[in-house]
């Protein structure tokens, strides 16, 4: 499995707006596409930050995604986004959730 992690800044008094962008614009974007699996998304207390953890398949389905589709989430999102969120990926090492467990020998 294979994760991407967004973060980005939200701006003022928007938080509201980018929680009811994610369920009515993101997310179904992101079940269209070959290899999602989960979107799991965390705001900070004062509203000024986000994390998206976005859970793949596979390392080429997330890159497809990157290329293509995530193009218009970026723009579905440009309202409530202050600046360019920023990107990093991981490989999935352990996940209660999805049932995975380490690939690293004893």
């Amino acid at each position: 499995m294979f994760a991407r992690e967004v973060t980005m800044n939200l701006k003022p008094d928007s938080q509201a707006r980018f929680t009811q962008t994610l369920e009515k614009s993101v997310i179904p974007l992101l079940r269209k596409e070959k290899g999602f699996r989960d979107e799991i998304t965390f705001v900070a207390q004062d509203g000024a930050k986000a994390l998206a953890i976005s859970l793949w398949d596979l390392k080429e389905n997330a890159e497809a995604y990157s290329r293509g589709m995530y193009a218009q989430v970026l723009k579905a999102l440009d309202q409530v986004v202050e600046g360019i969120p920023q990107v990093r990926t991981y490989d999935v090492s352990n996940s209660t959730w999805h049932k995975i467990a380490s690939q690293q020998p004893a």
